[in-house]
């Protein structure tokens, strides 16, 4: 069998250049290792933890707010196996959905591993041991990234656990221990912390999610607070020591002799992700890796090797969806012959917490260390109207523009729909608006939004209205 184009991993970088390949006219096929398409995020990554996110959510809100809002329950409990069944539910749902997508686009879906024979041959062996062998004009590589577990954390998936075994806890902890303070483990903490656990981050730098802004940093851990999460700035974690029933972390402070031990049920270890290119071939095909273990690309996504491509968390940049999604599209239109382009400066990044942060283009940390001239306006959510008429009132909304051409640099923010609120910023600073172009818009009222309306009418002369 001989395909134009061959994608290797089904996540979302991979089925979105597979669906964009075969639009284009391209005889596609696509590799998948594991039962069902989608890869780690629809399978035990972004979807099935943000139907763990909201239905936590849910619960909370009974908890905390209802009575405020004249809702009075007794007897409120959690079903932890029903949860777990709902976003069980909502993955199966979307990686059927996949399939659909797979048969509409006409696109030959291999079940196995797939290696490199060659810079054109690709072999794949099925779970049952069965080989078949294709030949390929292009390769995408998008087999994605599994998370970091070093060997003295002693990962057993039992009690020490990653992402993928925290999502099928099916018994709300009494106590857990994060390491790491970044993305997956704090939208994770925030799950249990929201249901009753106590939650114990440890983190070796001076702040959590240390690559945003640092204004977004103090605000969110402002309010993750108070859902039981405790915060152990510039620590490390010395040992990890599991037990049948628990675990036992050793916790140094930093340039310190200092030590305690922290006893929790589980232990999840978020430390980050590395690419995965275990027994890909990538020897037999020729294609290099960087010093990361990355695959190292050109301004094109291709390798070294020409015809073989790769995409998404395997080479540079944020390890995140969108970001592998537009990649697989301009890889499938190089191929095409188009000449597509990413503005990496504009992939929006997103913590699913709740209150959300939702961040795109530079930090102000950033500005100052580039010598960027900038103005920063900021607007609290509990000014807003909106905000305290549903009681989410924690966070902000704060634009960067350039002092002296009014460009918007930067927009970040923490607060309810912070998720679906940065898709304006992205939208203006395509376009290249000043931030009094973002001043001018008549925006909804009453709206989150308005808050990003009054933060870029504070970056430009200080002009909020509310506030």
């Amino acid at each position: 069998m001989k395909f134009d184009v061959t994608v290797i991993g089904s996540g979302p970088g991979g089925y979105v250049a597979a669906i964009r390949a075969a639009q284009l006219g391209l005889k596609t096929a696509i590799i998948e290792r594991y039962n069902t398409l989608g890869g780690t995020c629809l399978n035990v990554g972004c979807i099935p933890s943000k139907a763990l996110l909201d239905s936590s959510e849910h619960y909370h809100n009974a908890h905390e707010k209802f009575s405020q809002h004249g809702i009075l329950l007794s007897n409120l409990q959690v079903d932890m196996p029903q949860m777990i069944r709902r976003k069980n539910e909502v993955v199966d749902q979307t990686v059927k959905g996949l399939d659909f997508l797979m048969k509409k686009n006409k696109i030959e879906v291999f079940r196995g591993h797939g290696a490199f024979l060659g810079p054109n041959r690709i072999q794949i062996t099925a779970a049952d041991g069965a080989v078949t062998e294709i030949e390929t004009d292009k390769t995408i590589i998008a087999t994605g990234s599994k998370p970091i577990t070093p060997p003295a954390f002693n990962y057993d998936k039992k009690r020490v656990i990653t992402s993928t075994e925290a999502l099928n806890i099916e018994q709300v902890p009494s106590r857990m221990v994060i390491i790491g303070g970044g993305v997956i483990g704090l939208e994770l903490g925030s799950v249990f912390g929201r249901l009753g656990a106590k939650i114990d981050v440890v983190e070796f730098l001076d702040r959590i999610i240390p690559t945003m802004d640092g204004d977004c940093s103090k605000e969110l851990m402002r309010s993750l607070k108070k859902v039981n999460m405790n915060f152990h700035l510039r620590h490390a974690v010395t040992s990890v020591k599991a037990t049948d029933t628990g675990v036992e972390v050793e916790v140094q402070k930093r340039d310190s002799e200092e030590k305690f031990t922290i006893e929790a049920d589980y232990c999840l270890v978020a430390i980050g992700r590395r690419p995965y290119t275990d027994g890909l071939g990538l020897d037999k095909a020729g294609v290099q890796l960087d010093d990361k273990g990355r695959v190292l690309v050109n301004d094109h996504l291709e390798t070294n090797v020409p015809g073989i491509y790769a995409i998404g968390d395997v080479i540079r940049g944020a390890m995140l969806a969108h970001k592998a999604e537009e990649e697989g599209v301009l890889v499938a239109e190089t191929i095409a012959g188009q000449k597509p382009h990413i503005d990496y400066n504009l992939i929006p990044g997103v913590v699913y917490t709740w209150p959300e942060v939702a961040a795109v283009g530079r930090t102000e940390e950033q500005l100052k260390e580039e010598g960027i001239p900038y103005k920063s306006g900021k607007f609290p959510f509990k000014a807003l109207g909106r905000a305290r008429a549903s009681t989410d009132v924690d966070g902000m909304v704060k634009v960067l523009s350039h002092k002296d051409t009014d460009e918007i640099l930067g927009v970040h923010i923490v607060g309810p729909r912070a998720a679906d609120m940065i898709a304006e910023a992205v939208a203006l600073m395509e376009f290249r608006a000043s931030a009094e172009d973002a001043a001018r818009m008549s925006h909804a009222h009453p709206t989150y939004t308005e808050a990003f309306k009054e933060a870029a009418l504070a970056a430009t002369a200080n002009r909020a209205i509310h506030v």
